[in-house]
């Protein structure tokens, strides 16, 4: 804090009188806020869905992206909806209830998962009369090293 005396344009200095400045610098304050947001700025691609889930390769189709709930089921057989976990006996009424009259859902299935989740998956949802939609990522977009 800076102090500034006075001297009242008399030549002498007041006793007992000081008054202090208050101001405030913001400097540091907009470099920090600057700097976090050139941080966010360049991990924010980096960011992506919650869980890893390799899904396989396929021939592109049509695009279709609509707002539907995604359930993911990882390579252990762990189903999840829209990255929170999920019993697979409250799915279809889960899905109703939070997505209300959602047409479908989409199903991300680790290509290393065996087929027992994901046909009890599809069954439930079919059960439900939603329409099912497999994830799957087109093999011209195949990371390189994979195949």
């Amino acid at each position: 804090m800076a102090i500034s005396v006075s001297n009242g344009g008399n030549g002498r200095l007041r006793r007992g009188r000081t008054s202090s400045l208050a101001d405030i610098n913001v400097t540091p304050f907009v470099d920090v806020v600057l700097v976090l947001l050139v941080i966010f700025m360049l991990t924010a691609h980096v960011m992506e869905f919650g869980i890893e889930v390799d899904v396989p390769h396929t021939r592109p189709q049509k695009q279709s992206t609509q707002e539907m709930p995604v359930v993911t089921i990882t390579r252990a057989g762990e189903i999840t909806l829209n990255g929170k976990p999920v019993k697979i006996d409250d799915l279809a009424d889960t899905i109703k209830h939070q997505f209300g009259k959602a047409p479908g859902v989409y199903v991300r299935a680790d290509k290393e998962t065996i087929w027992d989740p994901i046909a009890q998956v599809t069954a439930q949802l079919g059960e439900a009369k939603l329409q099912v939609n497999m994830v799957t990522q087109p093999e011209d977009e195949t990371p390189k090293g994979r195949r």
